[in-house]
């Protein structure tokens, strides 16, 4: 596949000091989505909005469509955000309680000068709302009259409207109730179906990520350290800290007890970034030379990279045969509840 997006060593610090994303490279090609998991704090956000170009880069760089975005004007902006669209966590503060559902849907397109009058703007409003299952007598209606799976729709079909080649997903499943979890999951796959469109999808539930996602990579402390595609991540992750986010997953059923791996402490400040492996305080495998020597991010199997020293020195796998999740392909007839990785 021709890839899409490419980040190469993309580093954000904050206030001179605070390293929130610290050497960041991946690539996303047309059509694919890459998950992007890890703890609060790691920099998931961070690089969503580096690579929206909300904020600006420290160093790195950052390519579309083989275009290097990284520094461009505002008004080169402008063209490349109609190819890459936002899908927001929280559905009801990222909706403006002063549009109704029509004018949310169609604002993109008036941006850009897509629509050309009110009974235009009005016609396509209707067809975007049925496009998520929302009736077309729902657009006069106001955000505060639809429920959160209704206004993740709304913002779903906004960041559809313009027809984008990215969409960015920043948690957008995690703040709605489990019973709507799985339609909205459906629609996102559905519209990547329909579309073509690539997501990077930012998300803390493995069983989410894990239906959703071709490839996924972790994140720790500003930097991944594991990146590779779902099936082989799945069936064996190489770093520890991965290995313990996917033992966190509950098992449906007592006879699928695994050991639970606790991780000691909280994770060190992006500030005070600890020597040689960022990982090391934490660590339950951790030598002398992980607190002289970084890892880098290698391959320790076909497309598989992690950064630890005991890649493959020790028997991840042999524990985590049991790790239950929704059967991979098709779509969620029952999605579990908040299968948070890490608290």
């Amino acid at each position: 596949m021709n890839k899409l997006l490419e980040v190469t060593d993309l580093k954000k610090i904050f206030g001179g000091s605070v390293r929130a994303v610290d050497g960041v490279s991946f690539s996303l090609a047309e059509r694919e989505t890459l998950a992007l998991v890890g703890e609060s704090g790691c920099g998931k956000s961070t690089v969503s909005r580096l690579i929206l170009r909300l904020t600006n880069p420290t160093q790195g760089t950052i390519r579309f469509e083989g275009k290097d975005i990284t520094r461009i004007s505002q008004g080169a902006l402008k063209s490349i955000r109609r190819e890459i669209q936002f899908v927001f966590q929280d559905p009801f503060s990222s909706l403006d309680p002063r549009m109704t559902a029509g004018e949310i849907v169609t604002e993109p397109l008036s941006v850009h000068g897509l629509v050309r009058n009110g009974r235009e703007r009005r016609s396509t409003a209707e067809r975007l709302l049925q496009a998520v299952g929302l009736s077309s007598k729902h657009v006069d209606n106001w955000p505060r009259q639809f429920s959160g799976g209704q206004r993740q729709r709304l913002g779903i079909i906004r960041a559809f409207a313009l027809g984008p080649r990215l969409i960015v997903a920043d948690e957008p499943v995690s703040a709605l109730d489990v019973s709507v979890r799985s339609q909205v999951i459906n629609i996102l796959q559905d519209m990547q179906e329909d579309k073509g469109t690539a997501y990077l999808f930012i998300s803390h539930d493995m069983a989410t990520v894990r239906h959703m996602a071709d490839r996924v990579a972790v994140m720790y402390l500003g930097k991944i350290v594991e990146l590779a595609p779902k099936t082989s991540f799945f069936a064996g992750p190489q770093h520890p800290y991965a290995e313990a986010l996917l033992s966190a997953v509950p098992a449906s059923h007592p006879s699928k007890r695994r050991r639970r791996i606790l991780l000691a402490g909280d994770p060190p400040s992006p500030i005070s970034i600890p020597s040689g492996c960022r990982f090391h305080t934490r660590c339950p495998i951790a030598q002398d030379v992980c607190k002289s020597s970084e890892p880098p991010l290698k391959p320790v199997a076909d497309n598989h990279l992690a950064a630890c020293h005991f890649a493959q020195a020790w028997p991840i796998a042999s524990r985590l045969k049991d790790v239950d999740a929704p059967t991979e392909g098709g779509r969620f007839d029952n999605v579990p509840g908040d299968l948070q990785v890490c608290r």
